[in-house]
């Protein structure tokens, strides 16, 4: 199935063009999930902007936290299981603080858990959850 292809979890490259000022702006967000490394490095282009490179070329696949490992069943018989992608919490666990969704859709109630603080650890410059802007967009 072709849409099981791009369906979350996923690293995502995201890019607004002429959005706010007429600028362009671009990330790389694990807001839904991880499933591969994923690099966007602007070349060319004049203008003054913060266009430098930002994503996520760390494997995050084998030290997924548990709770949000998705794993597939090796075909080698005996290799047991192999992670191949991490989900987000708000996948993992439906939670609206997890989410941003409802009371906690707000940046103020909204705040980073453990897990999207994993993801951030791991890859600084990428979106983490919903408003990790300041350190994210670019």
């Amino acid at each position: 199935d072709l849409f099981a292809l791009f369906a979350r979890p996923a690293t995502l490259a995201e890019f607004t063009l002429n959005g706010a000022g007429g600028l362009d702006f671009y990330d790389v967000s694990l807001v839904d999930g991880y499933n591969l490394p994923l690099l966007i490095r602007p070349v060319g282009g004049s203008g003054s902007g913060n266009c430098t490179a930002t994503g996520c070329l760390v494997d995050l696949n084998g030290s997924c936290p548990a709770q949000l490992r998705v794993v597939s069943k090796s075909v080698v018989v005996g290799e047991g299981e192999e992670g191949v992608a991490c989900k987000s919490a708000c996948d993992a666990f439906g939670a609206p603080q997890y989410c941003c969704s409802g009371a906690y859709s707000t940046p103020d109630m909204c705040k980073p858990s453990s897990y999207s603080e994993y993801f951030k650890n791991a890859c600084p410059s990428a979106y983490s959850y919903a408003y990790d802007d300041a350190t994210s967009t670019f």
